[in-house]
């Protein structure tokens, strides 16, 4: 039962660092089970309150890099509402219309799109503000596997 519990765990958290590519995919709430099944399974003792609170305010910052990198990438090169949308629209869509590479093509084109339709053909600009969403997607992607890391890692210092 043992190995059993640590394969699910091991899943749970695996499926967490998923997210990071399939946007969809709610990391946050992957690794949160993946805690619960190690107290169910084992023992709630280790995770205590002081874990759940340090565990609670990682999360809020992986849900505030993941807005902020996108608004500052898309604000910072002067896009609009319209680009930020596209990008978000376009990272959820972008990586099951073209897998693996659709999560890089997929908010660059939706910014590019949504600020076209702000603009009303200034190309240029659109191009401009579709760097800044790929630029600060990847930047946020990288913070969130920062912060999911360390997340994973003072789960196993708390358990191991």
């Amino acid at each position: 039962m043992t190995i059993f519990a640590w394969i699910l765990i091991s899943t749970l958290l695996a499926l967490a660092f998923v997210g990071l590519i399939y946007p969809i995919i709610p990391s946050s709430l992957f690794l949160i089970a993946g805690y619960l099944v190690y107290g169910w399974m084992f023992s709630f003792e280790p995770l205590t309150w002081v874990f759940w609170m340090i565990q609670g305010i990682l999360v809020i910052l992986l849900y505030v890099t993941d807005y902020a990198s996108n608004f500052y990438g898309v604000k910072k090169r002067g896009g609009s509402k319209y680009a930020i949308w596209g990008s978000t629209i376009g990272l959820l869509i972008g990586p099951f219309v073209i897998p693996i590479i659709g999560i890089l093509i997929g908010p660059f084109l939706g910014a590019i799109i949504g600020e076209l339709l702000h603009q009303k053909g200034d190309v240029k600009q659109a191009i401009k503000v579709g760097i800044g969403s790929l630029l600060g997607f990847i930047g946020g992607t990288t913070v969130k596997l920062i912060i999911q890391a360390g997340m994973v890692i003072y789960f196993l210092m708390k358990v191991l």
